[in-house]
């Protein structure tokens, strides 16, 4: 595919979009923080100039990385509503950017990145929880919403994956995976085919 990848920082999309143009597709990068609605109308407007459609919106920006656990008390009330404006929020505004060129061809996919824990809970962590519960519930209203446009919106929900982000929360080496199917951490390939 031909693809526009969006972070709020610049540097990774860069070596992303490297990538995809050096197995021969085209790219796009752009900087964009996914809880303004600016940014995510231009980012829509940017993506469909450069390639004459869109086809596909990937929900992955969340904040994760760093956040820590701590109890539910002790958690900042502005730390929570950014994670909120950018995991619960942003998926919305993005839809809502992408949607009228989705809507115009006919036909567009959906698929936003929600998490296991919407369903399991998770101690000390109740600020991404919630966000990404928020995101199960937006994905079943988008995809009612949108299905009469043949708008496909989907949720993947993976359990716990090792990634760089995941290490700055838990200690990999000690995570119990006696009730995780494959008696394994994640990995990120796990995730690529969905």
């Amino acid at each position: 595919a031909d693809v526009c990848v969006c972070d709020i920082e610049f540097g990774g999309v860069q070596n992303v979009a490297n990538e995809i143009r050096e197995r021969g597709r085209r790219a796009l990068e752009l900087k964009v923080d996914v809880s303004s609605p600016e940014d995510t109308k231009m980012m829509a407007q940017k993506t469909y100039e450069t390639f004459g459609r869109i086809d596909g919106l990937v929900n992955n920006a969340a904040l994760y990385y760093g956040l820590g656990r701590r109890p539910f008390y002790e958690i900042d009330p502005l730390l929570f509503d950014r994670v909120m404006q950018v995991n619960v929020k942003g998926v919305w505004l993005c839809v809502c950017a992408v949607f009228p060129y989705m809507k115009q061809q006919g036909k567009g996919k959906i698929v936003n990145i929600a998490s296991e824990v919407a369903f399991s809970g998770s101690i000390g962590f109740i600020h991404y929880v919630a966000s990404k519960g928020g995101v199960v519930a937006l994905t079943r209203a988008l995809a009612n919403e949108l299905g009469q446009y043949n708008i496909c919106v989907n949720a993947v929900a993976p359990g716990f994956i090792d990634t760089e982000a995941s290490r700055t929360i838990a200690d990999v080496t000690k995570y119990d995976v006696s009730l995780t199917p494959l008696r394994r951490l994640g990995k990120p390939e796990d995730i690529v085919g969905i």
